[in-house]
């Protein structure tokens, strides 16, 4: 089952909206951060010291998830926890606000105290299952997932892009380690596959398929990247094994009538016009040109993609 996002993301001009209850306490420590501004060059390498710290550290630094037959990589909540602490003067919160029938709905905040900017972000994850309604700790896992991607948007959202492409960038050379010559990458890429084969018995077929590729030999050190962070993604709960490894079997045909069809070509071009969208304004032209609300939940997936950090559709 592939779990369906909707994230609404609402920037938030003062500490009382967002934290209302704790009022007085968020004053006082926005006081204290102006008294104590960050350094931000040290921060910036305070983050990269510790991304590079050894390879286990990088490796869940990077995600990456299955949308629209490939593979979608960008930095992972780890990473966004370890540029909001040496960030400093910040306060992030993630929490399950509800479940319902299908759904459960995290929602997180990133607060940057010293620019009194905070963002809010909510995600809904399903709790459906091909044999019905999840258990309660499998809905409770679900939580903890949700929890995790909207505390990476919340912060993503809130220190600046600029900060982020550097220490990602350094995460990810460390991924890898030295591979600059045939030898080292092929190591490297047995390695890789030799681990995602015991950890979630998949075949050597179905991780070529999830990179699109028909050869090890075809196996690029980008294509090594996304493989570390689909296991990354696994491990958090962003995506199945099945999700990532296994296309679903192809469904019996049905004949569809002439009306039907019409309205299926509708449909996807559509669903085409969302998935080719390379920036929000075009979104934005999709949904006011009369955009059924069945597209709701495919547009709001798509404008988070793109309003993601080092995230853009080619």
């Amino acid at each position: 089952m592939e779990n369906k996002e909707q994230i609404q993301v609402m920037e938030v001009q003062s500490s009382e909206i967002a934290y209302g209850q704790d009022k007085a306490a968020i004053d006082s420590q926005v006081a204290t951060a102006k008294m104590y501004p960050r350094n931000i060059k040290r921060s910036v390498d305070n983050a990269i010291a510790l991304v590079t710290m050894d390879t286990e550290t990088a490796s869940t630094c990077t995600y990456s998830v299955p949308r629209a037959g490939k593979a979608i990589s960008g930095p992972s909540v780890h990473l966004a926890k370890i540029i909001a602490q040496v960030w400093g003067n910040m306060r992030i919160e993630a929490k399950v606000i509800g479940v319902d029938a299908k759904n459960v709905t995290s929602q997180a905040i990133a607060f940057d105290l010293e620019s009194n900017v905070a963002i809010k972000v909510e995600v809904k994850r399903s709790i459906l299952t091909k044999y019905g309604r999840m258990n309660e700790d499998m809905i409770v896992v679900t939580g903890n997932a949700a929890n995790s991607i909207a505390l990476r948007n919340a912060i993503f959202a809130v220190i600046p892009k600029a900060v982020t492409d550097k220490v990602y960038k350094e995460a990810q050379k460390t991924i890898t380690g030295d591979v600059s010559d045939a030898t080292k990458l092929l190591k490297k890429k047995k390695q890789v596959f030799d681990g995602l084969k015991n950890a979630y018995e998949v075949t050597e077929q179905e991780i070529l398929s999830s990179v699109g590729k028909v050869s090890i030999d075809h196996i690029t050190q980008e294509d090594l990247i996304v493989l570390i962070g689909i296991g990354t993604s696994i491990k958090d709960g962003d995506t199945t094994i099945d999700s990532a490894f296994r296309k679903k079997k192809d469904e019996p045909k049905v004949e569809l009538s002439a009306e039907q069809k019409a309205a299926l070509e509708y449909d996807n071009n559509i669903s085409m016009l969302i998935a080719t969208a390379t920036d929000v304004e075009q979104l934005d032209a999709i949904k006011e040109d009369n955009m059924p609300e069945k597209f709701n939940e495919e547009w709001q997936a798509a404008y988070a993609e793109l309003m993601m950090p080092t995230k853009s559709k080619k």
